[in-house]
Protein backbone atom coordinates (compact mmCIF):
# COMPACT_ATOMS: atom_id res chain seq x y z
CA UNK A 1 0.00 0.00 0.00
CA UNK A 2 1.41 3.09 -1.46
CA UNK A 3 1.60 6.21 1.39
CA UNK A 4 0.27 9.64 -0.36
CA UNK A 5 2.87 11.74 -1.15
CA UNK A 6 3.10 15.19 0.68
CA UNK A 7 1.83 17.95 -0.45
CA UNK A 8 5.08 20.43 -1.67
CA UNK A 9 6.12 23.22 0.38
CA UNK A 10 6.80 26.68 -0.73
CA UNK A 11 8.02 29.63 1.50
CA UNK A 12 7.36 33.32 -0.07
CA UNK A 13 9.87 35.83 1.04
CA UNK A 14 8.13 38.97 1.81
CA UNK A 15 10.15 42.17 2.81
CA UNK A 16 6.94 43.34 4.25
CA UNK A 17 4.25 42.17 6.39
CA UNK A 18 0.22 42.75 6.97
CA UNK A 19 1.29 45.43 8.93
CA UNK A 20 3.25 47.53 6.33
CA UNK A 21 0.33 47.53 4.34
CA UNK A 22 1.86 47.83 1.16
CA UNK A 23 1.93 46.57 -2.55
CA UNK A 24 4.15 43.72 -1.90
CA UNK A 25 2.44 42.26 1.43
CA UNK A 26 -0.98 42.81 -1.03
CA UNK A 27 1.07 40.54 -3.07
CA UNK A 28 2.35 37.95 -0.95
CA UNK A 29 -0.92 37.51 0.15
CA UNK A 30 -2.92 37.12 -2.76
CA UNK A 31 0.14 34.46 -4.68
CA UNK A 32 -0.36 32.39 -0.70
CA UNK A 33 -4.15 32.34 -1.48
CA UNK A 34 -3.79 31.08 -5.34
CA UNK A 35 -0.92 28.36 -4.29
CA UNK A 36 -3.07 27.19 -0.79
CA UNK A 37 -4.63 24.66 -2.73
CA UNK A 38 -1.53 22.78 -4.15
CA UNK A 39 1.01 23.05 -1.16
CA UNK A 40 1.96 24.63 2.09
CA UNK A 41 2.32 27.99 1.68
CA UNK A 42 4.17 30.20 4.04
CA UNK A 43 4.76 33.68 4.17
CA UNK A 44 8.12 35.10 6.32
CA UNK A 45 10.06 38.10 6.18
CA UNK A 46 13.20 36.01 5.73
CA UNK A 47 13.76 31.96 4.94
CA UNK A 48 14.38 30.36 8.66
CA UNK A 49 16.62 27.42 7.56
CA UNK A 50 13.42 25.17 7.34
CA UNK A 51 13.24 22.16 4.69
CA UNK A 52 11.56 23.65 1.84
CA UNK A 53 10.71 22.52 -1.90
CA UNK A 54 10.85 26.13 -3.16
CA UNK A 55 11.24 29.56 -2.35
CA UNK A 56 9.56 32.68 -4.17
CA UNK A 57 11.10 35.56 -3.08
CA UNK A 58 9.96 39.14 -3.30
CA UNK A 59 12.88 42.16 -4.35
CA UNK A 60 16.21 40.97 -5.25
CA UNK A 61 17.82 43.36 -2.58
CA UNK A 62 15.68 42.64 0.61
CA UNK A 63 15.25 39.50 -0.38
CA UNK A 64 19.23 38.93 -1.05
CA UNK A 65 20.19 37.26 2.17
CA UNK A 66 17.35 34.65 2.12
CA UNK A 67 18.00 33.43 -1.68
CA UNK A 68 21.86 33.51 -1.31
CA UNK A 69 21.11 31.35 1.75
CA UNK A 70 18.67 28.94 -0.18
CA UNK A 71 21.19 28.59 -2.68
CA UNK A 72 23.73 27.16 -1.12
CA UNK A 73 21.77 24.76 0.92
CA UNK A 74 19.44 23.91 -1.36
CA UNK A 75 21.89 24.25 -4.92
CA UNK A 76 18.71 22.40 -6.98
CA UNK A 77 16.09 23.71 -5.47
CA UNK A 78 14.19 26.45 -7.23
CA UNK A 79 13.83 30.25 -6.90
CA UNK A 80 11.69 32.45 -8.09
CA UNK A 81 12.97 35.72 -7.76
CA UNK A 82 9.98 38.89 -8.12
CA UNK A 83 11.42 41.84 -9.57
CA UNK A 84 8.76 44.47 -7.19
CA UNK A 85 10.05 47.55 -8.05
CA UNK A 86 13.18 49.40 -7.32
CA UNK A 87 15.27 46.07 -7.10
CA UNK A 88 14.46 45.98 -10.92
CA UNK A 89 14.75 50.24 -11.70
CA UNK A 90 17.72 50.50 -9.19
CA UNK A 91 19.52 48.34 -7.16
CA UNK A 92 20.08 45.73 -9.74
CA UNK A 93 23.02 48.69 -11.66
CA UNK A 94 24.62 49.33 -8.19
CA UNK A 95 24.03 46.85 -5.64
CA UNK A 96 25.99 43.08 -5.46
CA UNK A 97 23.46 41.58 -3.38
CA UNK A 98 20.63 42.07 -5.32
CA UNK A 99 22.95 41.00 -8.49
CA UNK A 100 23.86 38.08 -6.79
CA UNK A 101 20.26 37.18 -6.26
CA UNK A 102 19.16 37.54 -10.16
CA UNK A 103 22.03 34.95 -10.45
CA UNK A 104 20.86 32.66 -7.96
CA UNK A 105 16.96 32.28 -9.10
CA UNK A 106 16.38 29.50 -11.37
CA UNK A 107 12.93 31.74 -12.46
CA UNK A 108 12.51 35.63 -12.61
CA UNK A 109 9.35 37.61 -12.63
CA UNK A 110 8.61 41.44 -13.40
CA UNK A 111 5.11 42.77 -12.79
CA UNK A 112 4.16 44.57 -16.06
CA UNK A 113 5.63 44.42 -19.57
CA UNK A 114 8.12 46.95 -19.87
CA UNK A 115 10.20 45.24 -17.00
CA UNK A 116 11.25 42.43 -19.10
CA UNK A 117 13.04 44.97 -22.01
CA UNK A 118 15.58 46.18 -18.61
CA UNK A 119 16.67 42.14 -18.69
CA UNK A 120 19.67 41.05 -20.00
CA UNK A 121 19.27 38.25 -22.42
CA UNK A 122 20.90 35.56 -19.90
CA UNK A 123 18.15 36.81 -17.05
CA UNK A 124 15.42 37.22 -20.15
CA UNK A 125 15.71 33.57 -21.02
CA UNK A 126 14.59 32.57 -17.64
CA UNK A 127 11.78 35.49 -16.96
CA UNK A 128 8.53 35.98 -17.35
CA UNK A 129 5.72 38.56 -16.78
CA UNK A 130 2.92 38.01 -14.15
CA UNK A 131 0.70 40.96 -14.25
CA UNK A 132 -1.34 41.44 -10.61
CA UNK A 133 -4.89 41.66 -9.97
CA UNK A 134 -7.30 42.94 -7.81
CA UNK A 135 -10.69 41.98 -7.16
CA UNK A 136 -13.86 44.12 -9.29
CA UNK A 137 -15.41 46.96 -6.95
CA UNK A 138 -17.88 49.30 -8.18
CA UNK A 139 -18.82 51.60 -5.53
CA UNK A 140 -20.34 55.10 -6.59
CA UNK A 141 -21.49 57.08 -3.31
CA UNK A 142 -24.47 60.13 -4.61
CA UNK A 143 -23.60 62.71 -6.54
CA UNK A 144 -21.22 65.12 -4.89
CA UNK A 145 -20.79 68.96 -6.70
CA UNK A 146 -16.84 69.11 -8.60
CA UNK A 147 -14.34 66.35 -9.06
CA UNK A 148 -12.14 64.23 -6.44
CA UNK A 149 -8.48 63.15 -7.44
CA UNK A 150 -7.04 60.00 -5.22
CA UNK A 151 -3.91 59.14 -4.48
CA UNK A 152 -2.71 56.66 -2.84
CA UNK A 153 0.90 55.54 -1.69
CA UNK A 154 3.18 55.69 1.23
CA UNK A 155 4.93 58.86 1.53
CA UNK A 156 8.25 58.19 0.35
CA UNK A 157 10.40 60.06 -2.65
CA UNK A 158 9.83 57.01 -4.76
CA UNK A 159 6.18 57.69 -4.60
CA UNK A 160 6.63 61.59 -5.35
CA UNK A 161 3.95 62.82 -2.60
CA UNK A 162 5.74 66.46 -3.03
CA UNK A 163 4.34 66.72 -7.02
CA UNK A 164 0.75 66.03 -5.86
CA UNK A 165 0.73 68.57 -3.02
CA UNK A 166 2.51 71.14 -5.42
CA UNK A 167 0.14 70.53 -8.36
CA UNK A 168 -3.18 70.21 -5.63
CA UNK A 169 -1.50 74.37 -4.46
CA UNK A 170 -2.01 75.66 -8.05
CA UNK A 171 -5.44 74.09 -8.85
CA UNK A 172 -6.92 77.49 -8.01
CA UNK A 173 -5.13 79.61 -10.27
CA UNK A 174 -5.63 77.49 -13.14
CA UNK A 175 -10.07 76.94 -12.25
CA UNK A 176 -9.68 81.03 -12.00
CA UNK A 177 -7.96 81.72 -15.62
CA UNK A 178 -10.22 78.91 -16.93
CA UNK A 179 -13.45 80.80 -15.32
CA UNK A 180 -13.97 77.05 -13.46
CA UNK A 181 -17.43 77.61 -12.37
CA UNK A 182 -17.69 77.61 -7.98
CA UNK A 183 -20.10 74.57 -8.05
CA UNK A 184 -17.35 72.56 -9.66
CA UNK A 185 -14.05 72.77 -7.00
CA UNK A 186 -11.19 70.14 -7.35
CA UNK A 187 -10.28 68.33 -4.35
CA UNK A 188 -7.04 65.90 -3.91
CA UNK A 189 -7.42 63.20 -1.37
CA UNK A 190 -3.88 61.88 -0.33
CA UNK A 191 -3.59 58.43 1.17
CA UNK A 192 -0.89 56.94 2.91
CA UNK A 193 1.52 56.63 6.17
CA UNK A 194 4.35 58.95 6.25
CA UNK A 195 7.48 56.35 6.12
CA UNK A 196 9.61 60.14 5.59
CA UNK A 197 8.68 62.41 8.13
CA UNK A 198 9.85 65.54 6.44
CA UNK A 199 7.26 64.33 3.53
CA UNK A 200 4.58 63.92 6.26
CA UNK A 201 5.07 67.39 7.68
CA UNK A 202 4.87 68.71 4.23
CA UNK A 203 1.69 66.96 3.40
CA UNK A 204 0.70 68.80 7.20
CA UNK A 205 1.32 72.49 6.11
CA UNK A 206 -0.07 71.65 2.35
CA UNK A 207 -2.87 70.96 3.75
CA UNK A 208 -3.57 73.88 5.90
CA UNK A 209 -2.43 76.99 2.84
CA UNK A 210 -4.79 74.59 0.44
CA UNK A 211 -8.38 73.99 1.11
CA UNK A 212 -8.75 71.62 -2.06
CA UNK A 213 -5.90 69.02 -0.72
CA UNK A 214 -6.84 66.34 1.84
CA UNK A 215 -4.42 63.99 3.56
CA UNK A 216 -5.70 61.42 5.50
CA UNK A 217 -2.42 59.70 6.39
CA UNK A 218 -2.57 55.91 6.69
CA UNK A 219 -6.11 53.08 5.87
CA UNK A 220 -6.69 50.09 5.86
CA UNK A 221 -6.56 48.77 2.82
CA UNK A 222 -10.14 48.08 2.63
CA UNK A 223 -10.71 51.81 3.41
CA UNK A 224 -8.55 52.86 0.53
CA UNK A 225 -10.47 51.09 -2.12
CA UNK A 226 -13.30 52.73 -0.74
CA UNK A 227 -11.89 55.80 -1.43
CA UNK A 228 -10.50 54.95 -4.40
CA UNK A 229 -14.26 53.73 -5.79
CA UNK A 230 -15.54 57.29 -4.64
CA UNK A 231 -13.07 59.27 -6.92
CA UNK A 232 -13.42 60.43 -10.02
CA UNK A 233 -9.88 59.63 -11.02
CA UNK A 234 -6.97 58.11 -9.13
CA UNK A 235 -4.05 60.15 -9.24
CA UNK A 236 -0.31 57.68 -9.55
CA UNK A 237 3.02 60.01 -9.21
CA UNK A 238 5.43 57.75 -8.51
CA UNK A 239 9.00 57.99 -9.88
CA UNK A 240 10.02 54.45 -9.72
CA UNK A 241 7.32 51.38 -10.04
CA UNK A 242 7.79 48.11 -10.35
CA UNK A 243 3.58 47.73 -11.37
CA UNK A 244 1.50 49.41 -8.68
CA UNK A 245 -1.52 47.42 -7.19
CA UNK A 246 -3.10 50.91 -6.81
CA UNK A 247 -3.57 51.45 -10.61
CA UNK A 248 -5.04 47.97 -10.83
CA UNK A 249 -7.48 48.60 -8.42
CA UNK A 250 -8.60 51.61 -9.85
CA UNK A 251 -9.37 50.44 -13.05
CA UNK A 252 -10.78 47.99 -11.30
CA UNK A 253 -13.02 50.11 -9.71
CA UNK A 254 -13.71 51.42 -12.91
CA UNK A 255 -11.84 54.46 -12.18
CA UNK A 256 -9.14 56.30 -14.32
CA UNK A 257 -5.89 56.77 -13.79
CA UNK A 258 -3.53 59.97 -14.51
CA UNK A 259 -0.29 58.93 -14.01
CA UNK A 260 3.42 59.54 -14.27
CA UNK A 261 5.22 58.37 -17.47
CA UNK A 262 7.69 55.56 -15.68
CA UNK A 263 7.87 52.03 -16.99
CA UNK A 264 5.63 50.86 -14.35
CA UNK A 265 2.83 52.50 -15.36
CA UNK A 266 3.17 52.40 -18.98
CA UNK A 267 3.44 48.90 -18.89
CA UNK A 268 0.25 48.37 -17.44
CA UNK A 269 -1.53 51.32 -18.87
CA UNK A 270 -0.32 50.85 -22.74
CA UNK A 271 1.91 52.74 -24.83
CA UNK A 272 -0.85 55.07 -25.84
CA UNK A 273 -2.69 55.89 -22.92
CA UNK A 274 -3.65 59.31 -22.54
CA UNK A 275 -3.50 59.91 -19.34
CA UNK A 276 0.11 60.51 -18.81
CA UNK A 277 2.31 63.65 -17.08
CA UNK A 278 6.12 63.76 -17.23
CA UNK A 279 7.69 62.75 -13.67
CA UNK A 280 7.71 65.25 -11.48
CA UNK A 281 6.26 67.72 -13.44
CA UNK A 282 3.69 69.60 -10.52
CA UNK A 283 2.51 71.58 -13.44
CA UNK A 284 1.75 68.70 -15.74
CA UNK A 285 0.03 67.28 -13.32
CA UNK A 286 -2.19 70.54 -12.58
CA UNK A 287 -3.28 70.98 -15.86
CA UNK A 288 -3.90 66.96 -16.82
CA UNK A 289 -6.25 67.23 -13.79
CA UNK A 290 -7.76 70.41 -14.96
CA UNK A 291 -8.46 69.05 -18.13
CA UNK A 292 -10.06 65.93 -16.91
CA UNK A 293 -12.58 67.84 -14.55
CA UNK A 294 -13.60 70.40 -17.62
CA UNK A 295 -13.37 67.68 -21.06
CA UNK A 296 -15.95 65.59 -20.61
CA UNK A 297 -14.60 63.79 -24.03
CA UNK A 298 -11.50 63.72 -22.42
CA UNK A 299 -12.26 61.79 -19.69
CA UNK A 300 -14.51 59.48 -21.08
CA UNK A 301 -11.27 58.83 -23.30
CA UNK A 302 -9.56 57.81 -20.34
CA UNK A 303 -12.24 55.95 -19.26
CA UNK A 304 -12.77 53.79 -22.16
CA UNK A 305 -8.87 53.45 -22.48
CA UNK A 306 -8.82 51.79 -18.93
CA UNK A 307 -12.31 49.54 -19.59
CA UNK A 308 -9.73 48.08 -22.40
CA UNK A 309 -6.75 47.24 -20.06
CA UNK A 310 -9.06 46.27 -17.34
CA UNK A 311 -10.00 42.30 -17.84
CA UNK A 312 -6.16 41.54 -18.09
CA UNK A 313 -6.10 42.23 -13.89
CA UNK A 314 -9.24 40.08 -13.08
CA UNK A 315 -7.96 37.36 -10.24
CA UNK A 316 -8.25 34.31 -12.57
CA UNK A 317 -6.09 35.21 -14.92
CA UNK A 318 -3.24 35.93 -12.28
CA UNK A 319 -3.99 32.99 -10.48
CA UNK A 320 -3.53 30.78 -13.75
CA UNK A 321 -0.54 32.82 -14.61
CA UNK A 322 1.24 31.62 -10.75
CA UNK A 323 -0.22 28.72 -10.91
CA UNK A 324 1.81 28.37 -14.10
CA UNK A 325 4.96 29.38 -12.46
CA UNK A 326 4.55 27.21 -9.76
CA UNK A 327 3.79 23.77 -11.91
CA UNK A 328 7.37 25.20 -14.00
CA UNK A 329 9.40 25.37 -10.44
CA UNK A 330 8.46 21.75 -9.43
CA UNK A 331 8.97 20.52 -13.07
CA UNK A 332 12.54 21.80 -13.41
CA UNK A 333 13.18 19.54 -9.75
CA UNK A 334 14.36 16.00 -11.34
CA UNK A 335 11.93 13.50 -10.43
CA UNK A 336 9.06 15.91 -8.91
CA UNK A 337 5.58 15.83 -10.87
CA UNK A 338 3.82 18.81 -11.80
CA UNK A 339 0.97 19.51 -9.45
CA UNK A 340 -2.25 19.29 -11.84
CA UNK A 341 -3.59 22.77 -12.21
CA UNK A 342 -7.69 22.84 -12.84
CA UNK A 343 -9.91 25.87 -14.04
CA UNK A 344 -12.87 25.08 -10.87
CA UNK A 345 -9.66 25.41 -8.15
CA UNK A 346 -10.78 28.31 -5.47
CA UNK A 347 -9.37 31.75 -5.69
Amino acid sequence: MSLKAAPPTVCIVSPALADANNGNWQTAARWQRFLAPLGRVAIAPAWDGRPLDALIALHARRSAESIAAFRDAHPNAPIALVLTGTDLYRDLVFDSAAQHALECASHVVVLQDEGLQLLAPSVAVKARCIVQSAARMRRRDAARRGTMFVAVGHLRDEKDPATLMRAAQLLPTLAAMTAMPAASPLRVVHIGRPLDVVLGEQAMLTMQACPAYRWLGDQPHAAARRWIGRAQALVHMSRMEGGANVVIEALRSGVPVLASRIDGNVGLLGRDYAGYFETGDAAALAALMQRFATDAAFAAHLRAQCALREPRFAPPVERAAVRTLWADMLAARKGVAAPTITPTDPL
